[in-house]
């Protein structure tokens, strides 16, 4: 039986993997990029400064202090408009918080729903309280404490329970529309897809037909909603996903291309070859070369 290969996407996202946890100042950490599959892992951060964050199919544009609450399995992006930002992120995985005891609070709270309000607005006196918190969390993953990892939790919990108690913010601009919505959804499945880490766990969705299937709707509903709210057909969308987990793959594996092309879902390697060299201009083989 051949062994199962498992992709290492960077040794950030090992460390993640390995521990379930990971905390750090954005102050001290401007420059450094630091990249993590983010399916796997939620996301707390406090941050001061002005920024727009367009999370499913709402944009909220904040200034000052703000707590943001990211779910891997919502598509959002963070847009940095001051030209100072500072603050703190924590990431962790689902596994790793559920060893607590009080785990539902992750699983309730409205904070990580999808529909649910993933922004709290911070008065000074909260900035002042959370910032100890996560100042705890920083010191405390570095320590030799036997039971360092409940403690952590413990903090989480508090982070989220303390939020519970904040007056959740409204300050966004919600895509009402029908089309939106749909697409949202798709574009969230999409991401959702990947990255491809094991070639025992091939790409399952390819087309558009299987994505409109997989969320019952009709093929031409589907694409009409995606090119109306975002100007590009859903299989654009698709085969760009596509081309860039194709590049990554040879750029950071050492599959082979055959390895790579059953990952994708493709039946034989030959039509991995042409897909890649239509909408590349040169062979997998060529590219995973030229980058070395």
């Amino acid at each position: 039986m051949k062994e199962k290969v498992t992709r290492a996407i960077s040794k950030f996202n090992n460390e993640l993997k390995l521990q379930g946890f990971k905390a750090f100042q954005i102050e001290e950490d401007t420059t450094d990029t630091r990249t993590y599959s983010r399916k796997e892992f939620y996301k707390i951060c406090l941050t001061t400064g002005k920024s727009r964050i367009h999370y499913s199919d709402k944009t909220y544009e904040q200034e000052g202090t703000i707590l943001f609450f990211g779910n891997p399995h919502i598509p959002y992006s963070w847009e940095t408009i001051s030209t100072t930002y500072v603050g703190y992120t924590i990431l962790f995985s689902e596994e790793f918080f559920k060893n607590s005891e009080r785990s539902e609070s992750l699983q309730q709270s409205s904070f990580f729903k999808i529909g649910g309000t993933p922004v709290l607005k911070i008065t000074e006196a909260q900035r002042t309280f959370l910032n100890t918190i996560f100042q705890k969390m920083i010191t405390e993953q570095e320590s030799d404490y036997v039971f360092k990892d409940e403690l952590i939790r413990n903090y989480i919990s508090l982070i989220i329970h303390e939020s519970l108690k904040m007056e959740p913010s409204e300050g966004y601009e919600k895509n009402q529309n029908a089309s939106s919505r749909l697409t949202s959804v798709f574009l969230e499945l999409l991401e959702r897809q990947f990255p491809i880490e094991t070639t025992a766990n091939p790409l399952q969705l390819r087309t558009a037909q299987q994505y409109a299937q997989h969320l019952n709707v009709h093929i031409n509903y589907l694409n009409r909603a995606v090119k109306e709210v975002t100007g590009r057909s859903t299989t654009t969308h698709i085969t760009e996903r596509i081309l860039t987990e194709a590049k990554a793959l040879l750029q950071h594996t050492d599959w082979s291309i055959s390895e790579i092309a059953y990952a994708l879902g493709f039946d034989y390697p030959t039509y991995f070859n042409n897909f890649f060299k239509k909408f590349t201009g040169t062979n997998p083989t060529a590219f995973r070369s030229a980058e070395v």
